[in-house]
């Protein structure tokens, strides 16, 4: 049992009473750069993907694997990953994961066929399951003051949620005017530069690292449970919700990851403590920002489409196009969320963030094909920006509020398989609902003359219309779960607190603490 004694005003972290390393804000460039060039991978591959299926000669069935195999392997590591940065230590697993994923990307650039790049792109994916949970942890224990917090995630958020755009005009740019390849080969130096500066820069606070003896039953079901999840709505949107594949792979992830609570409910050093995803405010973030990345997801699917397919937009035009989305989200999450955070709720920033992205994605529902770029997808783009921005900041914040620091990296990898498995439903799901959409237009205006190729545009643009709406309900319910779950990060919330047997206790008492004065935790043992 334990509790904690309160002591007056200081800059001290958490987990030790020194001062905070005067290096740490050189650190988050660092950091920010390697998150930068995960999320970059999300997108900019699916730009090059064209020229490099012609270049390799990769048949039309097998070039959705250059993007499942990375998927695969990146959210079916993502815990195994956050576990091995608590265990191995969250730096040494940060340069491993970055020297790992610049030469599966060089390998990729490379490749001379359909294997070697399969190959390199599933390597890619354990490197960033490595990465992902050890760069959202180092920033979490890095910075534990409320307010250089609240920056510190602004930051982090806006790349989280922006970098995808990033990505598309980046990939744009390389694939008209180099090759394919540099989308690969773009990474290298991004690596390059992290892990100097990550090397000679970042510093882990000593005496938090998890020596627990690895949970191999856990890493097995979790990471077979994850890829058949995954797995399932990859297969989904190429083969029908129907297909026997698709129904057997659910089945599989519902029975493999039942096990593993089960498993993880009895073991003594668990590879996800319950504890962790247990927690009103946390399982609250998770699901939200599941769902919120869900429509995120289908929105650029959909946005890149009409752009692009019924509009003519070149890739790099295309790219251009989603600027104005990524300064709503940079602003969202550095002018406001950063600033607010530490005056207002948590749930008061996310839910609102939520509503007014919902509200954007509203104007995309009366889309056509003759619609204005200024007149209906700016508006949309920056209401989409602004509200995503906003409630990003707090929910990565507060995903590792109040933990213990020895759950730091595999609490950061749960808010990456969210994202992730968020992601997969929402390509899978949403584009599903889309060409069906689709489908019926063009079945009931079959044998009514006019121009062919404008009614097929105008059937595409109905299904996006149609896949669109239930992005808004989807971000509906995202704003509602944060409204309801998310009771954490009141005004001041300090540094996350710690104790030893658990951390609900201690987020709470956090959250109580006064606006004028700083409070930090200090936890005793009680005999």
């Amino acid at each position: 049992m334990s509790e904690t004694v309160r002591t007056g005003p200081t800059a001290a972290s958490h987990a030790d009473p020194a001062a905070p390393d005067p290096r740490r804000w050189r650190a988050l460039v660092f950091i920010a750069l390697a998150q930068l060039m995960v999320v970059l991978d999300g997108t900019i591959v699916n730009i090059a993907l064209p020229s490099a299926q012609r270049d390799l000669g990769i048949s039309d069935g097998n070039r959705q694997w250059v993007i499942t195999a990375y998927a695969l392997a990146f959210g079916g590591l993502l815990l195994f990953g956050g576990r091995i940065a608590d265990m191995w230590g969250r730096k040494r697993t940060f340069i491993t994961g970055l020297i790992g994923f610049a030469a599966a990307s060089a390998l990729g650039g490379a490749a001379s066929g359909q294997a070697m790049l399969l190959g390199s792109r599933a390597l890619q994916g354990v490197f960033g399951a490595l990465l992902a949970p050890a760069a959202l942890s180092l920033l979490a224990v890095t910075f534990t003051q409320a307010k250089e917090r609240a920056k510190a995630f602004g930051i982090y958020g806006a790349i989280a949620g922006g970098g995808g755009a990033v990505g598309l005009i980046l990939g744009g740019f390389l694939t008209e005017y180099l090759n394919w390849r540099w989308t690969f080969f773009v990474n290298v130096p991004f690596a390059i530069v992290a892990a100097l500066g990550a090397i000679f820069v970042v510093t882990e606070p000593k005496g938090q690292r998890n020596r627990a003896s690895l949970d191999i039953p856990g890493v097995l079901l979790s990471t077979l449970g994850l890829v058949s999840l995954v797995y399932g709505f990859t297969r989904a949107e190429s083969d029908g919700w129907s297909d026997s594949v698709t129904i057997g792979s659910f089945v599989a992830a519902v029975v493999l990851l039942g096990f593993f609570l089960l498993v993880e409910g009895r073991v003594k050093a668990p590879l996800l403590p319950l504890r962790v995803v247990t927690d009103r405010t946390r399982g609250g973030i998770y699901l939200s920002l599941g769902l919120a990345i869900i429509a995120m997801f289908g929105l650029f699917l959909f946005l890149t489409f009409y752009l692009q397919v019924v509009k003519g937009y070149s890739p790099v035009k295309t790219g251009f196009a989603f600027l104005p989305m990524m300064a709503g989200m940079i602003t969202g999450s550095t002018q406001i969320g950063a600033r607010l955070m530490t005056r207002v709720p948590a749930r008061f920033l996310m839910g609102p963030g939520f509503l007014l992205a919902a509200v954007g994605m509203l104007f995309l529902t009366q889309m056509e094909v003759g619609s204005g770029y200024a007149s209906l997808v700016l508006p949309a783009e920056l209401m989409l920006g602004l509200g995503m921005g906003t409630a990003f900041m707090p929910a990565m914040s507060l995903a590792t509020h109040g933990i213990q620091p020895r759950d730091a990296g595999v609490a950061s990898a749960m808010v990456n398989t969210s994202q992730q498995v968020g992601g997969a439903i929402g390509t899978a799901l949403l584009n599903t609902i889309a060409a069906s959409a689709t489908t019926a237009y063009l079945t009931s205006h079959a044998g009514k003359g006019g121009d062919a190729r404008l009614l097929q545009a105008q059937a595409l643009v109905h299904g996006y219309s149609n896949a669109i709406w239930w992005a808004v309900g989807i971000l509906l319910v995202a704003a509602t779960l944060a409204f309801t779950l998310v009771t954490t990060g009141n005004r001041k919330s300090g540094p996350a607190a710690t104790s030893g047997d658990g951390d609900t206790a201690d987020a709470k008492a956090a959250d109580a603490r006064s606006a004028e004065t700083e409070i930090v935790d200090i936890p005793v043992i009680a005999h």
